[in-house]
């Protein structure tokens, strides 16, 4: 039996009692899931904001994105490629001069004073598919350039906040100290380029990431609630965010709603990690992306763009690299990541290693959160919680909702 939206009814009562187990556990207090093919939606609210009880959660709650940023911000690059303000094969230098006439280490784990030149300029390509040169790469906590990453503060904490603190010049001036550590396009390296790529749209619209982003993304997918902080009037649709003790399991706020990090505009809007959103704002983005860049009739990205954001963009050797990152953080992310290929700004699915095909594209957040796309089903999936990935608890959650949203499709 199906509920005409392309789900079983009993696929979707699995769903809930799935996700439902999870919170009854008393690990996850609250989560919203969200699954749509075409233009029909199956919603799931279950449980708290706070792990000790309070508000419900709601399908209009707020949610911290943590690495699911990067699919959507990767988009305001787009329309500048669509526009022909930049082009892939552009150097960077012209936009920001401080990467210009880079060094590159001699060993990616030796000192940061033996380096070589860079054979050739960083360019567009390289910050849109990560292939920059510099990234955090934490199967390598003790090489001296991971240790200079956060005592120059390019981030804060290794095992806390790792988002950008300065503004952005001030961030572009304190990475500029620091060599490459490959060559560029040379090897794949999580992160670093989502959060360049936010500056370099800044320097190229002479405009801040935040407002061109909404201008061009945010307010024609009517993602109203999206935005890099969340405004006062609505913090009470917005949880605290949960780091449990990895032994004990006990709750500890990592980020309060009132006074966090999410409360006030950051000095640096992070591309890479920094966007709040929910599950209907999320929906709607990776919805336009199915349907080739349009929505409601109107079109927000040219429909080769939307191919070349979410089809695998690496060579075999960067391949390579991506495979070798995410076997060795396994046990760090449990499992999630392992996907094989990199697009612009996210993963698409290259190796069947789950339940979902090939052609998927998306990403997971260490807040908790998880947004792929199916081209081959016309499936959009969307799941947040409230607890980051300190234990494998939130991690779990994820795994169990794809399993069951493939289980629950019907044709």
């Amino acid at each position: 039996m199906t509920n005409g939206k392309g789900f079983t009814e009993t696929g979707l009562a699995r769903l809930h009692e799935v996700l439902a187990r999870h919170v009854d556990s008393g690990k996850i207090p609250g989560l919203v899931a969200l699954v749509g093919r075409g233009g029909r939606t199956h919603v799931e609210a279950i449980g708290t904001m706070r792990h000790d009880g309070g508000a419900p959660m709601r399908r209009d709650t707020i949610f911290r994105m943590a690495s699911t940023t990067k699919p959507v911000a990767v988009s305001a690059a787009m329309v500048l490629l669509d526009e022909c303000r930049l082009r892939l094969d552009d150097p960077i230098d012209r936009w920001l001069p401080e990467l210009a006439d880079r060094r590159v280490l001699k060993r990616p784990d030796g000192p940061l004073d033996e380096t070589v030149p860079a054979f050739r300029p960083i360019d567009v390509r390289d910050v849109l598919t990560s292939t920059l040169g510099l990234g955090l790469d934490m199967t390598a906590r003790t090489a001296p350039m991971m240790g200079a990453i956060f005592e120059r503060g390019v981030y804060g904490q290794a095992d806390g906040w790792i988002l950008p603190g300065p503004d952005p010049d001030e961030w572009l001036r304190r990475l500029s100290t620091l060599p490459l550590m490959y060559q560029p396009g040379e090897r794949w390296l999580y992160n670093l380029g989502d959060d360049l790529l936010g500056v370099l749209v800044a320097r190229v619209t002479g405009r801040p990431f935040e407002e061109f982003l909404r201008e061009r993304i945010f307010e024609p997918l009517g993602m109203g609630d999206t935005g890099f902080h969340v405004p006062a009037e609505k913090l009470d649709r917005f949880p605290p965010l949960y780091a449990p003790h990895p032994e004990t399991g006990e709750f500890h706020v990592e980020d309060p709603a009132e006074g966090g990090h999410h409360s006030t505009p950051p000095a640096f809007a992070s591309g890479g990690g920094g966007l709040d959103s929910t599950v209907d704002d999320y929906h709607a983005y990776f919805r336009m992306l199915l349907d080739g860049g349009v929505h409601g009739g109107e079109r927000v990205l040219s429909g080769p763009a939307v191919e070349l954001m979410t089809t695998n963009r690496l060579t075999p050797g960067q391949q390579a690299a991506r495979d070798a990152w995410a076997n060795g953080i396994a046990h760090l992310s449990y499992g999630t990541g392992r996907h094989g290929g990199w697009g612009f700004g996210m993963t698409v699915r290259v190796h069947r290693t789950d339940y979902a095909p090939l052609g998927q594209f998306g990403w997971d957040g260490g807040a908790g959160t998880t947004v792929y796309a199916d081209p081959a089903n016309d499936l959009v999936g969307v799941l947040c919680t409230q607890v980051g990935m300190s234990t494998p608890d939130s991690a779990r959650v994820i795994h169990d909702f794809w399993t069951t949203v493939y289980q629950a499709i019907d044709d």
